[in-house]
This record gives C-alpha cells, sequence and structure tokens, in this order.
C-alpha cells in the first residue's frame, strides 16, 4: 500500500489576509519528513489552529521573497529556538535568497540550531525514498516553482509469494532492490514475486507569469498547488503583476494532466466571491479545489 503524503493549507490569501484566510503557507508531512512551504504572517499561529509542532519542521521551501510568503520566518524561528529545536534547519530558495536572509534573520545569529539556507535549481535533495526539485518561474523577483516526488517503488507480491511455495526471508530484501536470487537451489527472478508500486508527486507553483516551463514541471502530478490571485475579470491585472488568473491554472492543470488542483493565493477582493473563482476553473478543469484555510488532504 502507498505510503501517505499529507498536506495541510496553513494560509491560502494572497498579498492581503483576511478574516478566514491567512498568508499563504502550507505542511507537507510524509514520514518523518514535516516540509514547510513558505512561511506568511502568523504561520506559526496557524500551526497551533492546526494541533501540529512546529518543532518537527524538517525543511522550508521559500518559492521567493516577498512579505507574504516570508514575514512569519523570524517568529516562526525564534519560537524554535525557544523550543529547543534541535538538528540543522535547511532553507531552500531561489537566486538571492541566502544573502536576503543573511539581513532579515541574522544568520550569524548564536542559536541552538543551525540554519542552512541554499540557493537551489533542478534536483536539489534526494533520498532513498523522494527527491525534490526546483524550476524557475517569472515574477517580479527570482521565483521557484517546487515538486515533491515520492519514487516508484518495489513491494512483495504476498499472494504469488504463498503461491510459489518459498518461505520469506532476508532475501526479500534483495528483491526488493530489483536483484534475483536463489533458494533451494533455484533462480527467483524478483520480477516474478514483485510488483512496481507508482510514487506520488505534489507540485507548487506561486507567483508567477503564465510560462512554458510549467507544464512540463508539473506533468503528471497528482496534486498541482496553484496560485490562483485573479479571476478572468483582471486577466490584464494578472499580466501586469506577473500572477496567474483561475482560468490560466485550469488551463495548466489540464494540459499538464495533473489529477487534482488546489486553488490558493487568492486575492481578498474575492472574499466575498470565492465560488467565481471556482467556477471559473471548473469550467475547465473539473478536479479544481479552492482549498480553506487548515484544510488537510491525504495523497
Amino acid at each position: 500500500m502507498t505510503e501517505k503524503i499529507k498536506l495541510t493549507f496553513l494560509g491560502t490569501s494572497a498579498e492581503i489576509p483576511t478574516a478566514k484566510r491567512n498568508h499563504f503557507s502550507a505542511l507537507l508531512t510524509y514520514n518523518e519528513e514535516n516540509i514547510l512551504v513558505d512561511c506568511g504572517e502568523g504561520t506559526q499561529r496557524q500551526f497551533r489552529k492546526a494541533f501540529l509542532n512546529p518543532c518537527k519542521i524538517t525543511r522550508i521551501l521559500l518559492t521567493h521573497f516577498h512579505g507574504d510568503h516570508i514575514y512569519g520566518l523570524p517568529g516562526l524561528i525564534s519560537t524554535l529556538n525557544h523550543s529547543e529545536y534541535t538538528g540543522d534547519l535547511f532553507i531552500y530558495g531561489p537566486k538571492g535568497i541566502k544573502k536576503f536572509l543573511e539581513n532579515f534573520l541574522d544568520l550569524e545569529m548564536k542559536r541552538n540550531f543551525k540554519i542552512v539556507v541554499e540557493e537551489v535549481s533542478g534536483k536539489f535533495f534526494e533520498n532513498e525514498k523522494f527527491y525534490l526539485e526546483a524550476e524557475k518561474m517569472e515574477h517580479s523577483v527570482f521565483t521557484n516553482a517546487y515538486n515533491f516526488v515520492l519514487k516508484d517503488k518495489l513491494r512483495i507480491d504476498k499472494k504469488k509469494l504463498e503461491n510459489s511455495g518459498v518461505e520469506p526471508g532476508a532475501f526479500l530484501n534483495e528483491l526488493l532492490k530489483g536483484k534475483d536470487v536463489k533458494f533451494a537451489g533455484k533462480k527467483i527472478k524478483f520480477r516474478d514475486l514483485t510488483y512496481l508500486e507508482k510514487g506520488k508527486k505534489v507540485s507548487f507553483v506561486l507567483d508567477t507569469l503564465d510560462n512554458s516551463k510549467i507544464i512540463p514541471f508539473v506533468k503528471s502530478a497528482d496534486f498541482l498547488v496553484c496560485e490562483s490571485t485573479f479571476g478572468k475579470d483582471l486577466v490584464s491585472e494578472a499580466k501586469e503583476k506577473k500572477h496567474l488568473t483561475s482560468i490560466q491554472a485550469a488551463a495548466i492543470a489540464k494540459k499538464a494532466r495533473v489529477k487534482s488542483l488546489a486553488l490558493v493565493h487568492v486575492s481578498s477582493r474575492y472574499e466575498n466571491n470565492l465560488k467565481q473563482i471556482l467556477d471559473e476553473s471548473k469550467s475547465i478543469f473539473k478536479k479544481s479545489f479552492l482549498v480553506k484555510d487548515l484544510e488537510s488532504f491525504n495523497i
């Protein structure tokens, strides 16, 4: 059975928060990993409302350094320092993020833990189970989109194992590595007793002008988190401010053949008419969702 990825939306608003929606931030949880994507003002309070422990954060992905995506960092890091957070806190971002954070966070300040800042593009982290990758977007400052990709995994087919008469043993680990083994003088091919469990892909696209890099980057994502700052009534303003509209986000999802589209970063001007944003998106891509603050999804 596929291991679950949990995604909790801590904030879903754009530049200006509302009474119901905080600045954008999302927490992706997979096994021991807790990856925070952006950290708008008030994010640490949203952790408390969601009954989540910020001290479990392992990595932070920053899309860019505009205030509504980053102003929650100083308070969050102060809380971690006063809560005896241990280990290294890895913060990843686009070009220019390291210089920005040197002053913004005072990286040389003595803390109980170390902050490691890396400017990233392409595949920048990988272990045996998943990898993270970044792609440059088009905004008024350097901006990254991100993918969390859970790798395909070989699994033992229990029924085939039972029918084969082969006794379970340490050699099963070799089969799961894609290696053939010998049992009772016979060669056992890994393909005969295993099956390939497909991985998962979660994509994050925030604050960008519509551009040719988005679709190939998010292609076939199981879950696409995409900004939908403006409705189709403000296409010109979206282009001027280098943001996406509801119909552009939906068109991206459709062309990229993603499974689900989560609309976020919606302008506060639509607070009393959020249905407009959702209806516009669903007219192009039916599996669109307008997510709420503190809403969680298992992917």
